[in-house]
């Protein structure tokens, strides 16, 4: 449950049923979360934060491809596939997450699980979608800590979600320190997954998933106020002074019928819903976004015989990416923990107490 200061949603469309990326039809999201305490290598594995997180559209996806479209506010990490869903319009493949130095790992992983499930593939090849996120904070990057299995448990808890809606754990289970988020950073507090969905007056759903790791803590806001100034920064970024970076993967989902076009326009939002939060989209940043919508996807080398919508019809759409977008920064933050990392690092949540007192005196 929210707190009471989140109990009305951002913006005038409402959720769907769980709030999140499930809300979509067919959609799914699955984490496979790392954490271990080793000695510092090469005597060990050093310590782990870390993890893999999987945003899948539903289906086979190379079978049947997803239109899509990528946006890009500041270019500082990486998204894998992102040339090829510029250049064809589509996505052969879920969404994957993870740690910077786990891209290639996980790449590999995706490659041969995807294979696995279609062995056309041999005959064509894939490209991944793989978006990264730097950790280094709190996990050590010099340990390859993903492995094959991390990744194929990620994929199929997403397959389960898909099927079966929210998760044993409940929709607590879907975000904060989960999967790829971990070991993430957001505005000087612990960041990690989010996730909101908002529904448009035709039933349409629209959804995102962020992993959020951006930001200063001087620059937080909420609904308009920019309550960073009033609260007191984290020890550890008073300690530390570090230059403020990190990086958002933002990736939007949606039952929606749009051409790759429109799914690059709806990316783009998600950057308006970051900067409401605060994001200044810092010179070390990596602010990468991506659209996929099912509402045109058709088996592979047919089309669909539905007619995209018009761009006189997407401002609903718009307005209810970027809110979505806003809460799922929300999300992450308001539902990550206290986190002590490498080095002994300690990276608080947020203080809802003290933000809650401060909404409330107005």
């Amino acid at each position: 449950m929210p707190p009471a200061f989140l109990a009305q949603s951002f913006g005038r469309f409402p959720t769907g049923p769980s709030d999140s990326v499930l809300d979509v039809p067919g959609a799914g999201l699955g984490h496979a979360t790392i954490v271990r305490d080793d000695a510092d290598p090469p005597t060990g594995s050093g310590i782990a934060r870390t993890g893999v997180t999987v945003v899948d559209p539903g289906g086979d996806v190379w079978a049947s491809p997803v239109p899509a479209g990528v946006a890009v506010l500041n270019g500082a990490g990486e998204l894998t596939g992102s040339l090829q869903i510029r250049e064809w319009g589509v996505t052969e493949t879920p969404v994957f997450l993870t740690s910077t130095m786990q891209v290639g790992r996980v790449y590999d992983a995706a490659c041969r699980l995807l294979m696995d499930e279609q062995p056309e593939i041999a005959d064509s090849v894939v490209i991944p979608v793989v978006g990264e996120c730097d950790d280094s904070w709190l996990n050590d990057p010099r340990t390859m800590h993903v492995t094959d299995v991390d990744v194929a448990n990620a994929m199929a808890q997403a397959r389960l979600s898909a099927g079966e809606g929210v998760p044993t754990g409940g929709r607590a289970a879907l975000s904060g320190c989960v999967g790829a988020g971990t070991g993430t950073v957001c505005m000087g507090w612990k960041g990690g997954i989010g996730t909101s969905s908002r529904v448009l007056p035709d039933g349409t759903t629209v959804a995102v998933v962020l992993l959020t790791n951006f930001g200063a803590p001087h620059q937080l806001t909420i609904r308009g106020r920019v309550v960073g100034e009033e609260l007191d920064e984290p020890d550890w970024w008073a300690a530390h002074h570090p230059e403020p970076a990190g990086s958002c993967i933002g990736v939007v989902v949606t039952d929606a019928p749009l051409d790759s076009a429109t799914a690059t326009r709806v990316a783009a939002r998600v950057g308006l819903g970051l900067a409401r939060c605060g994001s200044v989209a810092h010179h070390g940043s990596g602010e990468i976004f991506c659209c996929l919508a099912t509402g045109l996807r058709a088996p592979r080398g047919a089309t669909s015989d539905r007619a995209a919508w018009p761009s006189s019809r997407l401002d609903d759409l718009f307005e209810a990416t970027v809110d979505a977008t806003e809460s799922a920064v929300w999300d992450s933050i308001l539902s990550a923990t206290t986190t002590t990392g490498r080095r002994g690092l300690t990276v608080p949540a947020l203080p809802r107490d003290r933000l809650e007192a401060l909404l409330g005196a107005t």
